[in-house]
Formats: C-alpha cells, sequence, structure tokens
C-alpha cells in the first residue's frame, strides 16, 4: 500500500515540475526570486526533451509501482501521462523537439514579459 502511495506521490511531483518547467516562468512576474528556482528546472527540461532522455523521476515512479506489485510503463512521464491525452501516437524524437520547443518558447515569453516589466518600473 504505502508504495502505491509513494509510486502516486511521484506523479503528483512529476506533473508539478511539468508545470513548473512550461509555466513557472510567469510566477517570476511576482516573485521573482523565483527565476533562481526556476531557469536551472527550465534548462533542465527543454534539455531533457531535445536529448530524448527520461526524467530521472520516471525510474523512481516504476519502481514504486514493481514494489507495490503494479507494472511499471515503458518511455517518460510525458509519454506516459500527457501524450494520451495531448496526441493518440507515441512520443517521437520529432515530438520532443516540438515539445521542448514550446517550454523554451513559453519560457523566453515568461521572461521577455519580466524584462519589459522591470524596465517600465512594475
Amino acid at each position: 500500500m504505502v508504495f502505491h502511495w509513494l509510486a502516486n506521490l511521484v506523479v503528483v511531483v512529476h506533473g508539478l515540475c511539468v508545470t513548473f518547467i512550461v509555466l513557472g516562468g510567469f510566477l517570476t512576474w511576482r516573485w521573482r526570486r523565483v527565476a533562481w528556482l526556476h531557469v536551472p528546472f527550465a534548462v533542465w527540461g527543454v534539455v531533457l526533451e531535445y536529448r530524448g532522455w527520461v526524467c530521472p523521476l520516471t525510474p523512481i515512479e516504476n519502481y514504486f509501482r514493481h514494489r507495490a506489485g503494479a507494472a511499471g510503463y515503458a518511455g517518460g512521464f510525458i509519454d506516459h501521462y500527457l501524450l494520451p491525452l495531448l496526441y493518440p501516437a507515441g512520443l517521437t524524437p520529432r515530438l520532443q523537439l516540438i515539445l521542448g520547443t514550446i517550454a523554451l518558447l513559453v519560457n523566453l515569453a515568461a521572461y521577455g514579459g519580466l524584462v519589459r516589466r522591470a524596465s517600465r518600473g512594475a
């Protein structure tokens, strides 16, 4: 029971990390110090997608699922949880490049807005 709970906790943390990677730059508009945490996360997330790497949280989740007597899954978090919601096909290198580029562009927009706000004294 505890391993099933831990696996689900990792899923929640993983989802929060993905959300923070993509949208966390907008938090800097309110709390500028968040950038010190967000920039490394965002760089990690974009590099992870561009390189086709699997996030370390995925094997941790699978470990807990196996310990709970459940099956793990192949591929990564995005492939298993998010892509079925967005795309019917599996994660391809081209799709990973697109997802990484979306994360990069959203963050460039967020930090571009932050710079504009700071230059206006907002």
